[in-house]
């Protein structure tokens, strides 16, 4: 089945057409076997997508993803030789449909997964896989640090559609008795059986150095990320520099041989809006700039993770000092969170940054889910996360005045003033909600044909009403209303 055809059993956010229990279908195996043939005929086994690029080739992905993203296929082997933009494409990653993350392209979603060690449950895990999906995810992340992880990472590997990233340094901290026994042998040992399976791009968190320790003593919430924590107590415990950073270059020659993409990890960022912007932030962020600029001499796909817990005012800078620090790879942020007051609505306070941040130039968004800070998600939160996030990159997508962005916009507004209840519950982000409802006051299959719902009634409808100020001012002025039913279609075809 080639890519193409595969894309046709999809329906509008996303969802694969066969359950979550059936393994997805290979659309890459040929590329992919092509390519290693080529590699062993030429002796360069850099299988990155920057390396092809820089090359002048355009690749089977890359062709791909242009037409997804209705740009040129230039364009994007350009966007991927410069470093603005990555396509997380591991070479043992058959069943992955290719996707784009960087400024040039849709403002895309991530949605994190994974066991616990408290909670773990592989059927529970791909179930979220699904709904993930199913809402709009464009990746996903499994961060599971409990039970059997490889064999919940091959499963959701083998069934995943989306590129896969990973936090190796959780698995690799499973396989030690104390933090303290961690190493860079046992860390590439790691990564290099997570690549063999098809893992798209690593978290590393390369740039938390010991000079940059002592910066945290005066914040609120110190160290917030799992993978900073780690490597500060290692430091700290060895009273020596970060072996992720002093062994960089080794780890670049994995990800180049199997195109695996360094998600280079805020390991310092803020956790509270109280430690947002300060010099630990910002120190890493200088160190994660030069890592790139080194991962980039090889060839190797960089993006950089972004805060966090960050006031709206600060939001822009955050941009701005990514891309004057790290030459403008793409910027791949958690959330960021506006207000730390509202735990269970964690999710929306996200939103908001994440809208704001998408808007002013944020490549990816990670969601947050409602149980941010309280708890591991289940299925219902990794619905509740998705949908957020997906309004908020697909908000700022309108706002950079993406080609199209707003046809789906019109396209409901059509349907909402026509009263055309049946298209305006398909188009919705969340069609089942939105009938639902509706339904709730009005459920009789009569009122899907009326020309109001149960807020106004009948007499205090706005749109009823102007819908015959139209028919006046066409009769009197000449003066008709734009013709969306094309837009409309097309947005239909796309759910059907």
């Amino acid at each position: 089945m080639s890519a193409s055809e595969n894309q046709q059993q999809t329906n509008g956010n996303g969802a694969c057409a066969k359950g979550y229990m059936n393994p997805a279908p290979t659309p890459r195996a040929e590329w992919i076997t092509k390519r290693r043939e080529e590699a062993v005929r030429s002796g360069d086994d850099n299988m990155s997508q920057m390396h092809f690029a820089r090359k002048g080739l355009i690749t089977e992905e890359m062709a791909y993803v242009a037409k997804v993203e209705k740009v040129t296929a230039e364009f994007i082997r350009d966007e991927v030789a410069i470093g603005r933009m990555i396509l997380p494409a591991n070479i043992n990653h058959p069943e992955l449909l290719p996707m784009a993350i960087g400024v040039g392209s849709l403002c895309k979603i991530n949605a994190n997964i994974g066991n616990s060690a408290m909670v773990s449950n592989v059927d529970e895990e791909l179930r979220k896989l699904h709904t993930a999906v199913h809402f709009g995810a464009d990746t996903v992340m499994d961060l599971s640090t409990g039970g059997d992880i490889p064999m919940i990472r091959q499963q959701i590997l083998r069934h995943s559609q989306v590129p896969i990233g990973t936090v190796p340094l959780y698995e690799a901290l499973a396989r030690v008795k104390k933090l303290e026994d961690l190493n860079i042998d046992l860390y590439l040992e790691v990564i290099e059986e997570q690549a063999q399976q098809g893992v798209d791009y690593f978290t590393i968190h390369a740039g938390v150095l010991i000079q940059y320790i002592p910066l945290v003593a005066k914040r609120v919430t110190g160290i917030v990320s799992r993978g900073g924590a780690i490597l500060a107590q290692w430091m700290t415990s060895h009273h020596k520099q970060n072996f992720l950073y002093e062994n960089f270059d080794r780890i670049t020659k994995v990800m180049a041989k199997y195109d695996v993409c360094y998600s280079l990890g805020d390991g310092l960022r803020p956790g509270s809006l109280a430690d947002a912007s300060d010099e630990a932030q910002f120190a890493e962020l200088k160190t994660l700039g030069e890592l790139t600029r080194s991962a980039w001499k090889s060839d190797v796909q960089v993006m950089i993770e972004g805060p966090g817990h960050i006031p709206i005012d600060q939001i822009k800078m955050q941009v701005d000092k990514e891309i004057e620090l790290c030459d403008g790879a793409p910027f791949y942020v958690l959330g960021p969170l506006v207000t730390d007051i509202a735990p269970g609505y964690d999710h929306i306070t996200s939103a908001i940054g994440a809208a704001m941040i998408g808007w002013h130039g944020a490549a990816m968004l990670c969601y947050v889910t409602p149980k941010e800070h309280l708890g591991l998600p289940n299925e219902k939160d990794v619905k509740d996360g998705m949908i957020a996030y997906k309004i908020a990159a697909h908000a700022a997508d309108v706002a950079r005045h993406r080609p199209g962005a707003r046809d789906r916009d019109d396209a409901l507004s059509q349907a909402r003033y026509t009263f055309d209840w049946d298209k305006q519950f398909a188009l919705s982000l969340d069609p089942e909600t939105a009938r639902a409802m509706h339904d709730e006051t009005l459920p009789d299959d009569y009122y899907k044909e009326t020309a109001f719902c149960s807020m106004c009634g009948p007499k205090f409808c706005s749109m009823n009403w102007s819908s015959k100020v139209d028919k006046f001012n066409e009769k009197e002025h000449g003066l008709t209303k734009p013709d969306l039913t094309q837009i409309v279609n097309e947005q239909m075809a796309l759910r059907s």
